[in-house]
């Protein structure tokens, strides 16, 4: 769904830049999936639903840490080993897993699971559009996650090259800098309303893409449309269609 009166101003759309944990990948299910296996290994019962959402928590908080200027810049492959640490501590976990386990728990962020409609809709898209990642995540992960899930990218773009996080201008300025474009050519895509925000802030188009499983069937995101939207989609391939892709 185009907004009304915006469909002129999309003509000038060159380039789609992409949340990805989230937005193109299930971060959800795939940790949960590995986070049963641990059950069944060690004998545990622990609610690892709940427990990735406050991880998760504990990640942002850190990132917001660092755009504020409170903690030098990290990578955010260190950030989730650092607050895993963390999390087990305040669930009396911490014996229970070895450094070894920790490590190859946390590299569930390298290898989430497309979406069922993301490779699809962003082939698609790429016939007509530059299509780049703009994600939070590390080079390296990031490289590893679109390996794994199959993402057709033409572009890799992290926070890692600006050494900040979304929604720090930083971020949004490397799609300038590295596709080419102004940023009204640029439209950011994501579903995750405070990314949104802050790329319009910056000058950018906005894509809404609703993922009301991104936090497994019992959540409840906020996956409302929103009048500031120039897109709002159910899916991609319901965005490729929405831009005539």
């Amino acid at each position: 769904m185009v907004g009304a009166g915006q469909a002129e101003a999309l003509k000038a759309v060159r380039a789609l830049t992409f949340d990805v944990q989230g937005t193109c990948v299930d971060f959800c299910h795939p940790l949960l999936r590995i986070s049963e296996a641990v059950n069944r290994a060690k004998g545990l019962q622990v609610d690892w639903g709940a427990l990735s959402s406050e991880w998760r928590g504990l990640y942002r908080a850190v990132l917001d840490q660092i755009i504020a200027g409170q903690r030098p810049w990290l990578r955010v492959d260190r950030i989730y080993r650092e607050t895993l640490d963390t999390l087990l501590e305040h669930h009396g976990l911490s014996a229970a897993f070895t450094a070894a386990e920790r490590d190859e728990l946390n590299q569930i962020w390298s290898r989430l699971d497309a979406w069922p409609d993301s490779v699809e809709g962003i082939a698609r898209l790429r016939r007509r559009f530059v299509v780049s990642t703009l994600s939070n995540a590390g080079m390296r992960a990031m490289v590893a996650v679109i390996k794994h899930a199959g993402l057709p990218f033409d572009a890799v773009l992290t926070a890692e090259i600006a050494q900040s996080y979304k929604p720090a201008p930083a971020v949004y300025q490397l799609a300038v800098d590295y596709l080419g474009y102004r940023p009204d050519e640029i439209m950011m895509v994501a579903c995750h309303k405070y990314d949104l925000k802050a790329a319009r802030a910056f000058g950018m188009r906005t894509a809404f893409v609703a993922r009301p499983l991104e936090f497994g069937a019992g959540a409840n995101p906020d996956v409302a449309p929103e009048p500031w939207f120039d897109v709002y989609a159910k899916d991609f391939i319901d965005f490729a269609g929405a831009l005539g892709a």
